[in-house]
C-alpha cells in the first residue's frame, strides 16, 4: 500500500509502496491526488518507466499538454525531452511555474530522470501557498484583487529560440497560438481551497492594475519572498527517480551547475483548469 513521508512542513514527500509502471488502481489514484494537494510535490524512487508508461501514468490525472517548442519523444509526443544537448534550457534555471502563458495552465508535471550529470543538476520546488500565508494580512489583502499578464515570449525570446529558420517558424507559431493571458495574482487551489501566489519570473510580465514602476517593484519582491528556503524543498536526483508536482501553486528551479556534462529529463504535463 502506498505511503508518503513528509520532507518539510511546507512542501515535499517521498512515496513508498508503488511502481508507476503498473496499472494505477482507484485506491492509489485517490491517495496520490490527496497527497499531491497536501505536499505539492511527490518523489518516487527506483522507478523504471518507458516513455509510453510515463505518458499513461500522467494521463490518469488529466489530458496531456503538447509543448509548442520543446522536442517531443519519438514514442510518445506528449513527453517533452529536456536534453541539454538538444535545446537551450536556461529558462528552467530560474524560478517558474510551467506554461502559465496558457488560459488553462497545467495542474501538474511528471518528471523522470533519464541521464544525470556526475554532480549537480538538483531541482528545487517552492510552495506558493506557504509563501502567501507568510505574508502580512495587509499585503495579502492588497494582492487578492489584482491580476497579472503572462506571456510565452518572457521565457522563449527570439535570440535563443529562433536560431534557424525552422526554429523561428516554430516560435512564431507558438506565439501566435498563445497570446498573452491574464490570471489572478492570488489563486485558489481547486482541491484544497487554499490560496497562494500565482506569479512567476518565467512568464509574468506585469501586474495589470499597477503602474509599470509599481509592478517592477512588487514582482521581484514576491519572487524573492516565494523562494525563501523555508518554503522550498531541494531534490538530489538518482537514476530511476520520478517527481510529480502540483503546478497550480508551486514554482520550481532546475539548477544549471553541471556543465559541460549532459542532463536528460522527460516530462509529461497535465492540463489544468482556468485559475480563479
Amino acid at each position: 500500500m502506498i505511503s508518503f513521508n513528509r520532507l518539510t512542513s511546507s512542501i515535499g514527500a517521498v512515496a513508498q509502496g508503488i511502481r508507476l509502471s503498473d496499472p494505477l488502481d482507484d485506491a492509489n489514484f485517490k491517495a496520490i491526488n490527496t497527497a499531491l494537494a497536501e505536499h505539492h510535490v511527490l518523489f518516487f524512487r527506483d522507478q523504471t518507466l518507458t516513455a509510453v508508461q510515463h505518458r499513461d501514468f500522467a494521463a490518469h490525472f488529466g489530458e496531456l499538454h503538447i509543448h509548442p517548442i520543446y522536442p517531443k519523444h519519438a514514442e510518445a509526443e506528449e513527453i517533452i525531452v529536456l536534453d541539454t544537448d538538444l535545446v537551450d534550457l536556461q529558462d528552467n534555471a530560474m524560478w517558474h511555474t510551467d506554461v502559465t502563458f496558457s488560459t488553462t495552465p497545467p495542474m501538474g508535471g511528471v518528471l523522470a530522470a533519464r541521464m544525470l550529470p556526475p554532480q549537480g543538476g538538483d531541482t528545487l520546488w517552492s510552495s506558493n501557498i506557504a509563501a502567501y500565508e507568510a505574508l502580512s494580512p495587509a499585503m495579502r489583502a492588497f494582492l487578492k484583487p489584482l491580476t497579472a499578464t503572462h506571456n510565452i515570449a518572457q521565457s522563449f525570446p527570439s535570440e535563443r529560440f529562433a536560431m534557424t529558420a525552422e526554429a523561428q517558424a516554430r516560435l512564431e507559431t507558438a506565439k501566435r497560438n498563445n497570446p498573452a493571458v491574464t490570471h489572478p495574482v492570488v489563486r485558489t487551489h481547486p482541491v484544497s481551497g487554499r490560496q497562494g501566489l500565482f506569479v512567476n519570473d518565467g512568464f509574468t510580465t506585469h501586474i495589470n492594475e499597477l503602474s509599470a514602476a509599481e509592478s517592477r517593484s512588487l514582482l521581484p519582491m514576491l519572487y524573492a519572498h516565494s523562494s525563501k528556503p523555508e518554503f522550498v524543498v531541494r531534490w538530489k536526483w538518482r537514476d530511476g527517480d520520478v517527481a510529480f508536482w502540483d503546478n497550480r501553486l508551486t514554482q520550481h528551479y532546475a539548477t544549471d551547475d553541471y556543465r559541460p556534462a549532459r542532463r536528460v529529463m522527460n516530462r509529461a504535463t497535465i492540463i489544468g483548469d482556468r485559475p480563479i
